[in-house]
């Protein structure tokens, strides 16, 4: 890997950056996991975050990490749901401004919840892409500081938090199973977890229907792949062509990556909701999945389950679930 990658001090000194802001979420034991896997599990409720989902992390971090002068401009991305609430809620909590730009075609409760949060959510266009390009303005004209979702240093260095608190309260893990991405959430694990504990197994898990980052993977440089609906909607969308960060690191650090149909994805959340009473969103419950179906190999004595988000339409969970009409 290059130097300029984040290195496991960089995932240390997050750690007290982002202290106060994202939770140390607890890891708990799954007695029903365990019990129907033959394993120990145990599972890292990221739900439990102020935004419901692991990227406040990330996004705490890249915010706290801006020099002064370029902060006080305000902070500024693109995003459909849990990265914009993510830079709102740090760009709250450090007292600066921020404006998360949307597509007309995102839902009022997710451009609600945003403004709640204290941002400006600004709308325009029909597409992400059309939103990015007011993201450039902001930057190019108004000097505010960009807050990408997953492609950063300062972001996987955040999500990598994650794996420092798991292996603190269970040494003894052998196995992480990470929902994937864009690759900034198991990036930061990945290379958290293999600094502090080189034999520790690190599997990504995905949905089936367009999973950019195993496309890019088999062909060894980052492809676009066509973005489908998924109950895993929040794993969708690309890795971007010009990758400088995560690609890197989940090629050189994960050791295997799992596609999950959508019927399997639906019984992850139905079995965290049933046994576990969780409400999970389908790209958080992928982990859950891959135990349920028995799909990895190699997985050790001691697995730690990243449940990465709860940020669910109600009547989408419903239906996945099979409770709804």
């Amino acid at each position: 890997m290059t130097s300029d990658l984040p290195q496991l001090e960089d995932v240390r000194r997050a750690a007290e950056r982002v202290s106060g802001i994202a939770l140390r979420t607890p890891l708990v034991p799954s007695a029903a996991l365990s019990a129907e896997t033959g394993r120990r599990v145990l599972l890292k409720l990221e739900t439990l975050q102020p935004i419901g989902a692991f990227k406040i992390r990330g996004a705490a971090n890249a915010v706290a990490r801006l020099p002064e002068a370029v902060a006080a401009r305000g902070v500024t991305c693109a995003s459909t749901g849990n990265h914009g609430r993510a830079v709102a809620y740090a760009a709250r909590r450090l007292g600066l401004p921020a404006i998360v730009c949307m597509s007309r075609l995102v839902p009022a409760n997710k451009v609600a919840a945003i403004e709640a949060l204290g941002a400006e959510a600004r709308i325009g266009g029909r597409s992400q892409d059309e939103a990015q390009q007011e993201v450039d303005r902001l930057v190019a004209e108004e000097g505010m500081a960009e807050i990408p979702p997953f492609d950063h240093p300062d972001v996987v260095a955040g999500q990598g938090t994650i794996a420092l608190e798991m292996l603190e309260d269970a040494p003894a893990l052998d196995t992480l199973l990470v929902p994937l991405s864009g690759g900034g959430l198991i990036g930061g694990i990945a290379l958290a977890a293999k600094a502090l504990k080189p034999s520790i197994r690190i599997v990504g898990i995905s949905m089936a229907r367009g999973a950019a980052m195993h496309a890019s993977l088999a062909a060894g440089r980052p492809v676009a792949v066509e973005e489908e609906a998924s109950l895993a909607d929040s794993l969708g969308g690309g890795i971007g062509l010009s990758n400088r960060c995560t690609f890197a690191l989940v090629r050189d650090l994960v050791d295997d990556v799992v596609l999950l149909d959508e019927p399997q994805i639906a019984r992850g959340m139905r079995w965290l909701f049933e046994e576990e009473g969780l409400v999970v969103e389908g790209g958080g419950a992928v982990g859950v999945s891959l135990l349920l179906e028995r799909l990895a190999a190699e997985l050790g004595e001691t697995v730690g389950v990243v449940v990465s988000g709860r940020n669910v339409d109600r009547r989408q969970f419903l239906q996945a679930i099979g409770y709804g009409d």
